[in-house]
């Protein structure tokens, strides 16, 4: 077991923006360096690096540039977001292992003034590999971008559960609200209304464009160590009490369409039943939730899987604003992916730390867990992360 064995010490990041004006490897140099910083260690202390397989900057590359010298571990996560919090995982089992004393775990990409990960790219169902083959089989038809394959599911969310398109709306205008009061976002000053949310133009019906997460160019890393390291560096830690990866039953990127059912997202639940197994705690123990938005149905999904209401539920336990701040479930304080910027869920650990800190912009009050879930319709993962002394079970 990794549960209360590992912490989050330290995080940075870059701005946020649409146009960085830099490679991603200098992104990356430069979120490590300030996590490194706000935990109080130097580049020579790390031995061991976690990144996506969808990174441009390999460890062996980021570990020079930082001047970071040997490394013990170093690992990649694939499956695109749903590699997020599994970096952490991999970091946390390294060092519950001995195998490494600090590990940071990074992120960068230009998203928007680089490669834009919602346009249909021919050479994913060409590729010589078996993506490549299950590619194929949808790009025929049309289904060449992540908002066409979720539409598919959200359609037979909403024919299925009467979910209707302002349900979804609901979960942008909570993102957007708590993107106004937070500097670094990019909707920073700028909430929206439901009625801005119905306005917006369609991208692939049911979803309007106010469902689609933003593209961003920046970089983030978080940087673990051993709870009883901690105890000699600069910040409170945020302990990993839990961390899970899943994968459903006939797995697909995006289009898992043959499944018996097809209304919910069976790899968080994967995840989310070894998240509570770990830690001993239970959905109502969760102070603050910081959920996958690259999609608003899938947000609704989510709420269903972890257990905070019943399949099909989710339209109503939002309807009285439950996921804003104040609510009884405040979701993504910081915006969110919708509002304040695609990191692939790297920024939302961030914002899991600051909350657990007690240092969040838009903090919840209170000392309860923070859950982070990555990124959802692929093979994913998730964290818990209390403050330093929370026991499990406090419910």
């Amino acid at each position: 077991m990794i549960s209360g064995r590992a912490a989050i010490v330290g995080v940075g990041e870059t701005e946020f923006s649409k146009d960085s004006g830099r490679s991603e490897i200098r992104l990356a140099v430069e979120a490590v360096r300030a996590a490194l910083t706000d935990a109080g260690l130097a580049p020579t202390d790390v031995d061991g690096l976690v990144t996506f397989t969808m990174d441009t900057t390999s460890e062996i590359a980021l570990a020079r540039e930082i001047g970071a010298g040997e490394l013990r571990f170093f690992g990649q996560v694939g499956y695109g977001g749903g590699a997020a919090c599994a970096t952490v995982q991999q970091a946390a089992m390294a060092i519950s292992a001995g195998v490494a004393r600090v590990v940071v775990c990074y992120r960068a990409l230009n998203e928007r003034s680089g490669r834009r990960f919602g346009r249909v790219s021919r050479a994913v169902s060409s590729a010589p590999t078996t993506s490549g083959v299950d590619n194929s089989w949808h790009y025929p038809m049309g289904l060449g971008t992540p908002a066409a394959t979720v539409a598919m599911v959200a359609r037979r969310y909403q024919h299925v559960f009467g979910a209707t398109g302002e349900d979804f709306g609901r979960v942008t205008v909570a993102a957007r609200r708590h993107a106004a009061t937070n500097p670094r976002a990019w909707f920073f000053e700028r909430p929206i209304t439901l009625a801005d949310h119905q306005a917006s133009r369609w991208i692939a019906e049911p979803l309007r464009l106010l469902d689609c997460c933003q593209e961003s160019d920046g970089a983030v890393a978080v940087v673990v160590a051993s709870v009883e390291h901690a105890a000699d560096l600069r910040q409170a830690p945020a302990v990993i009490s839990a961390a899970a990866q899943g994968s459903g039953a006939d797995q697909y990127l995006m289009t898992s369409y043959y499944r018996d059912n097809l209304t919910g997202l069976p790899e968080l639940g994967v995840v989310g039943r070894q998240l509570w197994q770990q830690s001993g705690l239970v959905p109502d123990d969760v102070r603050v939730a910081v959920l996958y938005d690259h999609f608003t149905p899938y947000v609704l999904m989510q709420l269903e899987e972890l257990g905070f209401c019943p399949p099909g539920e989710a339209r109503h336990f939002i309807a009285d604003g439950a996921i804003e701040l104040g609510g009884r479930l405040p979701v993504n304080p910081h915006g969110g992916q919708l509002g304040e910027a695609y990191i692939h869920g790297m920024n939302g650990i961030v914002e899991a730390v600051r909350q657990v800190r007690g240092r969040s912009v838009n903090q919840v009050a209170g000392a309860g867990p923070v859950l982070v879930t990555a990124g959802t319709g692929v093979p994913t993962s998730g964290l818990l992360l209390t403050p330093q002394g929370l026991g499990a079970g406090v419910h």
